[in-house]
């Protein structure tokens, strides 16, 4: 019998090689995507070496529009199969939104949505085809309120966590599940890279490490569970969204979040 693939995003740092090695362990053979040959590489062959698995490395920055038809051309052109598709790939920025790279803040969209909406459309009927499979895609807590100093960010993870609750929906009875992950502050180099670093969510807050969450979502995926909240203060602070005045949420929402200039 054939191993099942997992096809991972962001596979080179984080979350996503976190990923990779759990799904590795778990008998999976493995596409890997990013933006960072060279890291890909070094983890094929870890994983390679570690757990027997073959693994398919492809070098594509999500913010080409072309890169989701590429890697799906790419993974037909190799006879395989993709069994769990991990939209993990994701990036943010830090600062008053008036005063951002615009071509950033697009690009940003392209990577946490476009590509996600477009890599699922393409994987997603062959899996239902066969009637299994899984799409694990990253929200965040951020998703579940709007954040000054991160707006296109949270908004972003707002669309990843609606649109995978949405496609759960859909997929009810076909033997195809779709889970997100809504992490909070996490300790990885996207707080470094966005800025996030300097505020006080990640500098005063509790963070968790990338291989807990990374944990926390595949047994979610595995159970079928639809929203996965890692952490207790983070579920207790998702509900008390509910019932906290908006104005207040957006306050201290961007309190939270505003790194140092």
């Amino acid at each position: 019998m054939t191993r099942p693939h997992a096809l991972v995003t962001g596979a080179s740092a984080g979350l996503g090689r976190d990923f990779a090695r759990l799904f590795a362990a778990n008998g999976h053979d493995l596409v890997l995507v990013a933006r960072r040959r060279g890291r890909l590489a070094e983890l094929a062959t870890e994983l390679a070496a570690e757990h027997g698995i073959d693994t398919l490395v492809l070098a594509e920055d999500l913010s080409d529009s072309g890169s989701p038809r590429r890697i799906h051309a790419a993974v037909e052109a190799n006879g395989l199969s993709i069994d769990v598709l991990v939209n993990n790939a994701g990036f943010g920025t830090n600062g008053a939104f008036a005063e951002l790279d615009l071509a950033r803040e697009i690009a940003m969209v392209h990577v946490n949505v476009t590509s996600l909406i477009e890599l699922t459309r393409l994987f997603l009927p062959a899996m239902i085809a066969r009637g299994r499979g899984h799409v694990l895609n990253v929200g965040s807590t951020a998703g579940f309120q709007p954040g000054p100093f991160m707006a296109t960010y949270c908004a972003t993870k707002a669309f990843v966590n609606s649109f995978t609750e949405a496609l759960a929906e859909e997929l009810r009875g076909t033997g195809v599940s779709a889970t997100v992950s809504c992490p909070g502050a996490t300790a990885t180099e996207f707080s470094s890279i966005s800025g996030n670093d300097t505020a006080p969510l990640f500098e005063r807050g509790v963070v968790a490490t990338s291989s807990d969450v990374a944990r926390h979502a595949y047994g979610a995926m595995k159970s079928g569970h639809v929203v996965a909240v890692p952490g207790l203060m983070n579920k207790v602070g998702v509900q008390a969204l509910r019932l906290t005045p908006r104005a207040i949420v957006r306050r201290v929402s961007g309190g939270l979040i505003k790194g140092k200039s």
